[in-house]
């Protein structure tokens, strides 16, 4: 099922409404039976990024807060139910490296984007629990022909200690619901052609796949997903290279749909 924009759950919070837990890892009791789940949550965010001299390079350091509110509809006890508490504070600091260059930043033709982030996150900085992230992300445009522009994305992430259970990596890939697939350890990779077709008309052709694990050495609990889709866009700027559409895609659980301004890998 494709679930809407959180809703403002009243005091200033932002509701996150009706999430279902599948587990982390394969869970096959959650897997037919998932438990249903809201966070409300409150916070902030401050980023900074500088470039290094005239190079591709970028230096960048964020920190982020929030207090979140934690409630499932299952009762104590009930199997599968992560532990958790009903009001929970995730504060920490992320130090980042980019290397970015793309010709342009909504929907790229050619050059690469690759980042790399480890989060720190204490009760130091603001939070109940002691975790870690590390996450590298990386992107490639590709011209292919004057009409046809290929591009590849690889993303891995990992958590370290013991981050709440909503915060632990999730495949994200066009046609795989939101943290339905969910690990300690998470890797994915997805590629796109996009045909101009005639004038501002494009035609996009995607395809992805993913993992979902819990352990470095024990991969017997793996879940993997396969996702496929297809798309238009139209140029509503051809000066800043702004292209918005629509893509429809399948995965295992569902038929989504997407409005995408700019490229659906967009980064800041």
């Amino acid at each position: 099922m494709v679930r809407g924009p959180p809703s403002d759950g009243g005091g200033g919070r932002l509701r996150f409404g009706n999430s279902d837990f599948y587990g982390i890892g394969e869970n096959q009791v959650l897997d037919r039976r998932p438990l249903r789940y809201t966070l409300e949550p409150k916070g902030g965010m401050a980023q900074a990024k500088y470039r290094l001299g005239e190079s591709c390079f970028w230096a960048g350091l964020s920190y982020a807060f929030a207090t979140t509110q934690v409630t499932f509809d299952a009762p104590s006890g009930t199997p599968g139910l992560p532990a958790f508490q009903r009001d929970s504070n995730v504060g920490g600091l992320t130090p980042s490296l980019t290397y970015d260059s793309r010709d342009n930043i909504f929907t790229p033709t050619r050059g690469s984007f690759v980042e790399a982030t480890a989060g720190i996150f204490s009760r130091a900085l603001g939070a109940d629990d002691e975790f870690q992230r590390l996450r590298i992300i990386a992107m490639q445009f590709i011209p292919v022909h004057p009409r046809l522009y290929l591009g590849l994305r690889g993303d891995g992430a990992a958590n370290f200690g013991t981050p709440p259970f909503y915060l632990q990596p999730f495949i994200n890939l066009r046609g795989a619901p939101v943290m339905r697939y969910q690990g300690e350890e998470v890797a994915q990779i997805e590629a796109e052609l996009r045909w101009q077709l005639w004038k501002r008309f494009s035609l996009v052709g995607f395809a992805g796949g993913g993992a979902a694990w819990n352990d470095f050495e024990r991969f017997d609990s793996t879940q993997t997903v396969v996702t496929r889709g297809a798309g238009f866009r139209y140029e509503l700027a051809r000066k800043y290279g702004i292209h918005m559409g629509l893509d429809v895609a399948f995965g295992p659980d569902n038929t989504a749909v997407y409005i995408q301004f700019g490229s659906a890998w967009a980064r800041p």
